[in-house]
């Protein structure tokens, strides 16, 4: 188990006002996540709620995709070997970027609660920053997608239905 996690949320939009409780749920999606990996440490995470067009410039600029997305992942780290924060000596697992208003859109799409898709889209980006990864199918696709519904059934926020991977 973690021993200590510091998950520094802001919120630099304004087009959707986030409800309370979101923060508190992205907090236990992250400690759900590194206590399901047996993260052993303390971990500094970044959440950071951003707009849709905010999302399409980072995602332009960092990935050269030139649309919106719904969440982008940041890992400071490579093959478990992360940047350490010099004062704390927590290691600084990386940053999390959701699109509130793509977040809302998705949950209205798929049935879901805004509740559920923040969880989903959190879970999904911590095992990012832990080094999973889904691009290239396959194994780690399947292995990936256990592990966030694994997580989310844990949280209470597993799905209702079907789902389909939306290609980003």
């Amino acid at each position: 188990m973690a021993d200590k996690i510091k998950v520094i949320i802001s919120d630099d939009q304004h087009a959707v006002k986030v409800p309370s409780g979101i923060r508190l749920l992205i907090r236990r999606c992250c400690h759900a996540v590194l206590d399901l990996e047996n993260f052993k440490g303390s971990a500094e995470i970044s959440v950071r709620f951003v707009d849709n067009d905010m999302i399409r410039e980072l995602n332009k600029t960092h990935r050269a995709i030139d649309r919106e997305t719904d969440v982008l992942s940041f890992p400071l780290g490579e093959n478990g070997n992360y940047d350490v924060n010099p004062v704390t000596g927590a290691y600084m697992l990386g940053d999390i970027v959701i699109s509130v208003p793509k977040a809302m859109a998705q949950a209205e799409e798929y049935g879901y609660t805004l509740k559920r898709e923040i969880g989903f889209l959190t879970v999904h980006s911590m095992l990012h920053l832990l080094g999973y990864d889904h691009v290239n199918g396959g194994l780690e696709a399947v292995r990936m997608r256990e592990k966030e519904e694994q997580v989310l059934s844990q949280l209470e926020l597993q799905r209702d239905g079907n789902y389909y991977i939306k290609e980003a």
